[in-house]
Parts: structure tokens; C-alpha cells; sequence
């Protein structure tokens, strides 16, 4: 379990990360969104340790990370892929690491597998791909089978067969009942892989909550009807708190209504309905709705795309 109390980050006057408090809870997948300069990665830094907070507290397991005695063994951290020495081979850093905290060569060799890293393990790691090292950084962080993952874009530089991988380890661990704490900016793919999301901008936190939930607070719902009497039934279904729109003919959008209502309506006079069904909004549709003004570097189309 993460727990953080009030967390505060400021360089200067600017404030990275700004008191935000959260718990991150075992067996879940908790996805982190937030635009680039959000805070992220200066959280995720924060909570192993390599930053150290203005303010308040974060404590992974009941302990600072400092305080545990063997930390490989309680967390797991992917923040930086790069982070390794170009010159040794994938082999020699996992056992350097493993070294440093007793841990068996029978544990490397079990990452190396796990990661699909068997065929390059011996090369030097400054040759690797962006995806190798991505491996590499995954292979790292499960080294010392901790019970909490804290993974900054695992999927970042990863083909579609490793996207899939990393989506397949990530459920299983939390599975297992550990903590899984994993950013990414593919919203498509963390939809499919959190169970919980956390979203912050500009250093504070906008909403966390179970996925669905969190997009149908942002977007709300929408049922689709396709009838040949669609403006009957439009008349039937206006209420308060009902919005209808009206697309191509014989089509209506409603919402503030749920699908039930509307089939009952329908049945109970006689419409003929073509088409009904529950339409949801996208986790993309609901980030960009939620980060619409926390975006600290927004991009402006060029006068000749606009044109």
C-alpha cells in the first residue's frame, strides 16, 4: 500500500507537486494520468525516496522507503530506463543489483525470463532498443519480488506483442494482491489495464476513482434510438434533466435518461425502435475534458493546417 498525507513539492516559487494526499491499495491496478508537468513523475520520485517532499509524508508499506531495511524487496520502481551503465550487460547490472540485497542468481535468471531479455542478456545494454530497455527496467523492478510495482510509461518504446506483455504482468501482480502503481499516456490501453486511476494537473489532484466511474463523471452517458416515430418519442421522453439531440433523421441522442426508460416508454406506446443502445465516452474523451486547463504546454495548429 502507498499512503501519501499531504504531499507537497516546490522548486522556488513554482510548486510541483501541490498538498496532495491519496492511497494507492493492494490487489488494484491504480493507473496515474496527467499532463506532461503534472507532477507525476516528481510523486512517483518522492515515494522511493529520490525526492524529498517540502511537505507532508509518503509511506509505502507503513515506512518511509528509506526506513526499509531491504527496499528492492518492498517496492519495485521503473521511473528511469536509462538509468543503467551502457558498458555492462543486462546479466551483470541485475546481478549487481541483486548483490546489493541478497538476493539469489536463480531470482535473476527467473527476471531474465520473465522479461523476454534470454536472448540479449549477455549483450551490453547501451546497444539495446528503447523496448529492451524498457524490459530491462521491468526485469529491474520485479528483481527483489516486491509487493508493490511503481512503474513511470512501462509501455513506452514497447511493440504491440509487449504492450500486450506488460498489460498481462501488471493484472496478474495485482492479482496476486500487490500494489500496482503505473502511468502512461496511452489512454486506450490504460482503460484496459487499471482498475482505479488517479489523475493530477498542475501539482494537484483532479479526480481519482474506478475508471468507469471517473469518465462517467467527467462525460456522462448517452443512449442512441433510431426510430421512424423518433419524434414521438421525443415528446414522450422530454422531462427535466433530459438533453435530446437530434442527428440524422430518425435519430435521437438522449441523455439524463437511461436505456431502461426510454425501451419502456417506447413499448408502453407502441414505438417501433430500430436502434438502442448505451453509448460511453472514451477514457481519452474524459482526460481531455478533466486536463483541459492543467495543460501546462499546449500545442496550437499551424496557420496552413488551420486554413
Amino acid at each position: 500500500m502507498i499512503e501519501a498525507h499531504d504531499l507537497t513539492k516546490r522548486y522556488g516559487d513554482k510548486s510541483a507537486v501541490d498538498h496532495i494526499s491519496f492511497t494507492i491499495a493492494p490487489g488494484t491496478v491504480t493507473g496515474f494520468l496527467g499532463p506532461n508537468g503534472a507532477g507525476k513523475s516528481t510523486t512517483m520520485r518522492m515515494i522511493v525516496g529520490l525526492d524529498r517532499p517540502t511537505a507532508g509524508s509518503v509511506t509505502v508499506n507503513g515506512k518511509p522507503y528509506a526506513q526499509h531495511s531491504w527496499p528492492l524487496r518492498e517496492v519495485g520502481a521503473l521511473l528511469d530506463a536509462k538509468a543503467v551503465h551502457p558498458g555492462r550487460s543486462a546479466r551483470s547490472h541485475l546481478r549487481t543489483m541483486a548483490a546489493t540485497h541478497g538476493i539469489s542468481i536463480k531470482r535473476v535468471d527467473e527476471v531474465i525470463e520473465m522479461t523476454g531479455l534470454a536472448g540479449v542478456a549477455g549483450k551490453r545494454v547501451g546497444g539495446f532498443s528503447l523496448g529492451m530497455g524498457q524490459r530491462l527496467g521491468i526485469a529491474s523492478a520485479m528483481l527483489g519480488d516486491p509487493g508493490t510495482l511503481i512503474l513511470d510509461e512501462p509501455v513506452n518504446g514497447l511493440d504491440p506483442d509487449g504492450v500486450t506483455w506488460v498489460r498481462h504482468l501488471v493484472r496478474s501482480l495485482a492479482a496476486e494482491g500487490r500494489t500496482v502503481f503505473l502511468s502512461s499516456h496511452l489512454m486506450s490501453e490504460m482503460a484496459q489495464t487499471a482498475d482505479q486511476l488517479l489523475v493530477i494537473g498542475r501539482g494537484r489532484i483532479l479526480t481519482a476513482g474506478p475508471v468507469q466511474q471517473v469518465i462517467d463523471s467527467v462525460t456522462g452517458t448517452t443512449v442512441r434510438v433510431r426510430s421512424p416515430h423518433a419524434t414521438e418519442l421525443a415528446d414522450l421522453v422530454r422531462a427535466e434533466g433530459v438533453t435530446i439531440t437530434s442527428g440524422e433523421a430518425g435519430s435521437l441522442e438522449l441523455q439524463g435518461i437511461t436505456v431502461e426508460q426510454v425501451g419502456g416508454t417506447a413499448a408502453a406506446h407502441g414505438i417501433v425502435l430500430h436502434e438502442l443502445c448505451l453509448q460511453r465516452a472514451s477514457l481519452e474523451d474524459a482526460y481531455m475534458n478533466l486536463t483541459r486547463d492543467a495543460v501546462e504546454y499546449r500545442s496550437e495548429p499551424s496557420p496552413a493546417l488551420a486554413s
